[in-house]
């Protein structure tokens, strides 16, 4: 299977240091009940990273109050994965995830307030990057079921990353914001311009991007 290059969705969000490459929507369109699996156990992330900020600050009300709707829609999101695999017969299993996530972890400082805000940054790059890539499985997937799964998903993706955020800016001076923004988007990008370990198979957050001429 050929696909032609997608269009530059990682354009129209700013998150974003580069958008997603053809051959990683090449290899996600060939392998559908491994990337669904995989966004599975992705969403099931997503609410425990939004549980796991509650926990280290439980003083902060408004925190709770925007991350404890998130958390479950999170949730949801994940029970309709697991719902559409039953349906295709396909089992959830474990997979061995891609280095994307641990790396940017890695990033996040251990000292207050720049460990919040990269809590915050970090959480938003992985929302936008999930948002930008089931808007490309959306738009470009053969079969009717997912393209309708990841569309109807794609407006609480965006608000989710729009909700970080919202978070930073509540708390931090925007050129505070956007310059730490930067230096971790470009890593998010560098991440995602690695080579796959042998064997990994397509995820939702494996390597391919397309990364700007230097």
């Amino acid at each position: 299977m050929t696909v032609a290059p997608p269009q530059p969705v990682a354009a129209r969000i700013r998150w974003l240091a580069a958008p997603s490459s053809g051959a990683w929507l090449e290899q996600a369109l060939a392998q559908p009940d491994l990337v669904l699996i995989d966004h599975a156990h992705c969403e099931r992330k997503a609410a425990g990273a939004a549980l796991q900020l509650m926990f280290r600050y439980p003083g902060d009300e408004q925190l709770a109050a925007v991350l404890s709707p998130l958390a479950r829609e999170e949730l949801d999101h994940f029970e309709r994965v697991l719902a559409l695999l039953r349906c295709r017969g396909v089992a959830l299993r474990p997979l061995a995830a891609p280095s994307y996530g641990s790396e940017l972890s890695r990033a996040v400082r251990r000292q207050e307030p720049g460990r919040m805000l990269d809590a915050f940054l970090v959480a938003g790059l992985i929302e936008a990057r999930s948002h930008e890539r089931m808007g490309l499985l959306a738009e470009h997937s053969p079969e009717a079921e997912l393209r309708q799964l990841y569309g109807d998903l794609l407006a609480s993706e965006a608000r989710h990353f729009g909700l970080y955020w919202l978070l930073c800016e509540q708390r931090w001076p925007r050129p505070v914001v956007m310059e730490r923004l930067e230096e971790l988007a470009a890593l998010e990008s560098r991440c995602l311009a690695a080579l796959p370990a042998a064997g990994e198979g397509v995820r939702m957050h494996s390597p391919g991007v397309e990364l700007p001429p230097r």
